[in-house]
């Protein structure tokens, strides 16, 4: 299973390792379409911070070239942030990026290194490839319960909507079941969970809060 799963990451980060290459640090070069969905769909994630809270400490698995940082410094200066990715590539740009913010640490990684009170994950789960669903389901399980053990207070997610139109799917593309992962999350994680699939994007996100 660990090899299983070191092969599907290699995967993840060479297919986004490219599109870096090709596209620079902007929201193209990782997968998205363009700057104003990313802030709806930050927008969305960022619903999971409590707004009482002046300071807090955040885990972005699967950061990329640090986008959500710029975004949460211009709304939570006080924030400590973590960014946590598999590719490389992505991970010496966000350095590069950042070098300037003291509360900012990037490591090449799969999992944080360190509990915070909120985990967010933006995107990691579109991408399979090859993989089947099963497969997929499987390492999209395994990452919620990380997301679940590095936080605290609570973490977010957004995964492609298997209500998407059927002539806008890709088959490269994991489209999730979003009533199976509330679900899930209300089962397994909190009975406060939220599933947010109303903000004009082929997608979903949803909240888990923990207190």
């Amino acid at each position: 299973m660990h090899n299983k799963k070191t092969e599907l990451l290699n995967e993840v980060a060479t297919y986004y390792a490219g599109k870096l290459a090709e596209h620079g640090d902007t929201p193209r070069g990782v997968d998205w379409n363009g700057e104003e969905s990313q802030t709806i769909r930050f927008d969305q994630l960022c619903k999971i911070i409590d707004p009482e809270k002046a300071s807090f400490s955040l885990n972005d698995l699967g950061c990329g070239y640090g986008a959500l940082l710029g975004y949460i410094r211009g709304k939570y200066p006080a924030c400590t942030y973590l960014g946590v990715d598999v590719a490389r590539e992505m991970i010496s740009t966000a350095e590069r990026r950042y070098f300037t913010v003291s509360e900012a640490r990037f490591i090449i990684s799969a999992e944080p290194d360190r509990l915070a009170d909120y985990g967010v994950a933006s995107g990691i789960f579109n991408v399979r490839l090859g993989r089947t669903d099963v497969e997929w389901f499987d390492y999209l399980q395994a990452t919620l319960d990380v997301l679940d053990r590095t936080s605290n207070l609570g973490f977010a997610f957004n995964c492609l909507t298997s209500y998407s139109d059927e002539d806008k799917k890709r088959d490269y593309l994991y489209y999730a079941d979003p009533c199976q992962l509330f679900d899930l999350c209300k089962r397994r994680y909190s009975r406060q969970v939220a599933l947010l699939h109303d903000y004009g994007l082929y997608e979903f996100t949803v909240l888990v809060r923990k207190v």
